[in-house]
């Protein structure tokens, strides 16, 4: 699949979007392919293997049209300051996404949920490098899973040209978000 103006894969991002929310909405409520990818991510989310209690999310990262280069998500969030009672506002980025919920039906905008990587030790690390490759989240081997934040944007998935999948996993909850002192990544 190329990122040009082809109009035969205008839909394709949308449409595996559309089957990936519908794969984790099928799991909430109750040979010769890729190892990793889309496809086998959403066959191992809805495997009857898990009988519930298998992963719930399929996380993913969008290429956005004319450049390819990978789409990184901001978002802004309130965090306490210290013991003091006060808060501040803050920021994340991620390339790292989980679909919630498609805001118009026959359209292709979606709500994403920002994820981010998390270490061994539970922490957030921010990019590396200049934090414009995917491969900037995810220093080393040291990141064992993903972290909800409850933070979402809305987009228009017709501004993207590609997708990749993640294996499907739970990530830690949004309630359990917190993101030490560390600097500002925006």
């Amino acid at each position: 699949m190329s990122c040009g103006n082809r109009n035969d894969f205008d839909a394709c991002v949308c449409e595996t979007v559309r089957r990936i929310v519908k794969a984790q909405d099928e799991v909430a409520g109750t040979g010769n392919c890729c190892s990793t990818g889309c496809d086998q991510s959403i066959r191992d989310l809805v495997s009857p293997v898990a009988n519930g209690n298998g992963p719930t999310t399929i996380p993913f990262a969008l290429f956005c049209k004319g450049d390819c280069d990978p789409f990184i998500g901001s978002g802004i969030f309130r965090s306490p300051v210290g013991g003091s009672g006060m808060t501040a506002l803050r920021c994340v980025e991620t390339p790292i996404f989980r679909a919630k919920k498609f805001v118009d039906e026959d359209e292709c905008c979606v709500q994403l949920e920002l994820l981010l990587p998390i270490t061994m030790g539970g922490s957030t690390p921010g990019p590396s490098g200049k934090g414009n490759r995917i491969c900037d989240f995810f220093p080393g081997n040291s990141i064992r899973n993903l972290q909800a934040t409850g933070i979402c944007i809305t987009v228009d998935l017709d501004c993207f040209c590609g997708i990749v999948c993640l294996d499907p996993l739970t990530p830690r909850p949004a309630s359990e978000f917190d993101v030490d002192d560390e600097e500002d990544c925006c």
